[in-house]
């Protein structure tokens, strides 16, 4: 009665099209910064909020999975309780 869940799992054409798709994006913002007729400073500033939105969108994307995997494994564990209360219910048993 136990079931294995399905893994799922991402195909290397669609991981290579993410990295390809990351990699052109951050490029062509910092070709965009570097040619952008304006200041140092204000070429700087907006270099480093580039940055910032770049951690922050991956320190985003790691706590979502994380939560998603919590959900799971409680899910999981409370499966395995409900298995084992049905597995040792003896419904004929007298009261």
């Amino acid at each position: 009665m136990s079931e294995t869940p399905v893994r799922q799992q991402n195909t290397a054409a669609f991981y290579g099209q993410a990295v390809a798709s990351f990699g052109l994006a951050m490029t062509a913002t910092c070709i965009g910064i570097v040619r952008l007729h304006a200041d140092a400073w204000v070429r700087g500033f907006l270099g480093i909020a580039v940055l910032y939105l770049v951690t922050s969108a991956f320190t985003l994307a790691k706590v979502v999975r994380d939560r998603q995997e919590a959900g799971q494994i409680v899910s999981r564990v409370d499966q395995a309780r409900l298995e084992k209360l049905l597995a040792e219910h003896d419904p004929f048993e007298k009261l």
